[in-house]
């Protein structure tokens, strides 16, 4: 063995030597640093979770048929909640988080009240800064609620749209609250029902129609993943000062699955989609059930949870093709509707509350409809500002075959 080759294997074990040495000493850095900051592998797990757990994720998966924590995508529902609690967390989604006591005393010690619902009491609250918000307070510490108030703050810190309710805030401090913008002129039901508020007028109702339809196509088509609502009714669509109409409580919702099958039927009596109730299986058309019937709820000033549906049966006999709706309006119009646009939009409820769910329209065709309703008249009363010409009883139609509809997520 001549001098080269021994100082080769010579160089080599010093080489080897040295790197153990070297990765001996890293370790044992790291040891001590770690036992000086107190930082166990139990912690380090708990923080991976936490930071997979908290809605700060690019996307999270959820199981929207099963209405079970244990078999959803939320199944670690508690340490989740447990994560918001944790001062290290200052938001979720984005979303800021409020003390208790800034609630406290924005609401007067929870004395103003403008609400109560299956989820709790709502308040109205006056912020430091001057905002008026209203805050919704969990009445119990229910597995359900809790769940429902998870759904919310995920759904709505990621979802944005004109037409939906904005979460601004939320507080997990001696329960779970809410914080919404504040829509002064409260839910349609209180403007359909409510004798002391003027009666809506024809043209606000078709408005508000196609407001609360703009945010549900919004939910099925705009937001990704599609969110169903499930629970689409008079008393949770809220009006603003302007009394443009927003979507609200987003506590059943789910994310639209393949299998969206339930083992547990949740809504609102009269609204529920009779397929939904026999399959167990929710769908975008279950939304547009509902929504049909709202559109008769509006039309007629009937509540669907009091026979309704059987009012709107009784009312379809005599109908020749689409016409003949008018018996079915709400007799606090007075009279005071089109009746070409009424025959339109109670054929269009007609269609969405069909037994077959397969012959309903989508919210994206509902929305086209109520477009072209409304886009008329406006056309129309525009024409005659222009020429000063005044004429009672005149209904246009006009051919929209050639004009280019904008995409309907961004209208």
């Amino acid at each position: 063995m001549n001098e080269l080759q021994l100082g080769l294997i010579v160089g080599f074990c010093v080489g080897v030597i040295g790197g153990l040495g070297l990765a001996i000493s890293i370790k044992f850095s790291i040891m001590c640093i770690r036992k000086h900051f107190g930082v166990t592998d139990t912690e380090k797990q708990d923080a991976l979770e936490t930071k997979t757990n908290s809605c700060t994720r690019s996307s999270y998966s959820a199981n929207v048929g099963n209405n079970s924590p244990r078999t959803s995508g939320w199944s670690n529902l508690p340490e989740w909640l447990e994560g918001l609690k944790r001062k290290s967390i200052s938001s979720a989604c984005g979303i800021p988080k409020y003390t208790y006591k800034e609630l406290q005393k924005a609401t007067c010690n929870f004395t103003t009240i403008i609400g109560e619902g299956a989820f709790g009491r709502v308040y109205k609250a006056q912020m430091a800064c001057g905002r008026l918000v209203a805050v919704k307070v969990l009445a119990t510490n229910s597995k359900q609620g809790a769940m429902e108030f998870l759904t919310e703050v995920l759904l709505l810190g990621r979802l944005h749209h004109k037409n939906l309710v904005n979460l601004v805030g939320y507080s997990t401090e001696k329960g779970h609250m809410l914080v919404y913008v504040y829509m002064s002129n409260g839910s349609l039901a209180s403007h359909l029902y409510n004798e002391k508020n003027d009666p809506l007028s024809w043209d606000l109702r078709v408005q508000i129609a196609l407001d609360v339809a703009r945010g549900l196509e919004y939910l099925h088509y705009g937001a990704f993943p599609p969110i169903l609502h499930r629970d689409i009714k008079s008393s949770n669509i809220l009006l603003d000062e302007s009394m443009r109409a927003r979507v609200s409580d987003f506590g059943l919702s789910r994310q639209e699955t393949i299998n969206s099958q339930s083992f547990k039927i949740k809504g609102t009596f009269g609204y529920l989609d009779p397929e939904y109730m026999s399959t167990r299986t929710f769908t975008k058309k279950s939304d547009v059930y509902s929504f049909g019937m709202l559109l008769f709820e509006i039309i007629s000033g009937r509540n669907p949870q009091q026979g309704l549906m059987e009012y709107v049966e009784l009312g379809a006999i005599d109908l020749e093709g689409n016409i003949g709706w008018g018996e079915i309006a709400d007799s606090r119009l007075s009279g005071k509707f089109d009746p070409h646009e009424l025959n339109n939009i109670a054929s269009l409820a007609y269609k969405c509350v069909s037994p077959d769910s397969g012959k309903r329209p989508s919210m994206r065709e509902v929305v086209l409809v109520l477009s072209q309703t409304q886009r008329p008249r406006n056309c129309s009363r525009q024409h005659w500002q222009n020429f000063s010409i005044k004429s009672e009883g005149s209904c246009f139609e006009l051919d929209l075959s050639g004009t280019q509809e904008p995409p309907l997520t961004e209208r």
